[in-house]
This record gives structure tokens, C-alpha cells and sequence, in this order.
């Protein structure tokens, strides 16, 4: 596991530690202490990875067009 903290790590970051979470926990053979543990890490990291999606979608929602239906910039997206 790495030693960034869930809340700075991107979203490639997150979720490949989720996967191997979800592996750890597939596999079985995780003591019931640790097994809650990873299950807690788990939903960290599905919730840091839900956010920054949310956070993607929002950016590209926000990408204003010109005429000609090019991408010209980008606006504001309140709460960001």
C-alpha cells in the first residue's frame, strides 16, 4: 500500500488501492481485525474515487463552445 493519505491521491492512485482492497478481501484469507480494516480503506478510497469523477464531470460540463462548436474555454462551475 502506499503511504499517501486517501484524501491526496488521484484518482489512478485510488483506484488501483481499491482494487487491491477488493482482491485482499475476494481472497479470504484476511483476519476478521484486518479484513474490517481493509473494508473501512475501502470505502475511503471508493469515495475519493466518486469524488474525483464528480469533480472530472464537472470540469467537462463546464467547457463552453464557439460557433463552430469548438471547444473554447471554460466557465466557472459553482462550489469549485
Amino acid at each position: 500500500m502506499t503511504d499517501t493519505p486517501i484524501d491526496e491521491m488521484s484518482f489512478e492512485d485510488a483506484m488501483r488501492a481499491l482494487e487491491q482492497v477488493v482482491d485482499q478481501l475476494e481472497r479470504g484469507d484476511v483476519a476478521l481485525e484486518a479484513s474490517i480494516a481493509l473494508y473501512d480503506r475501502g470505502a475511503k478510497l471508493k469515495a475519493r474515487c466518486e469524488a474525483k469523477l464528480k469533480e472530472a464531470e464537472e470540469k467537462v460540463a463546464a467547457i463552453t463552445l464557439n460557433a463552430d462548436g469548438q471547444p473554447q474555454g471554460t466557465q466557472a462551475v459553482e462550489g469549485l
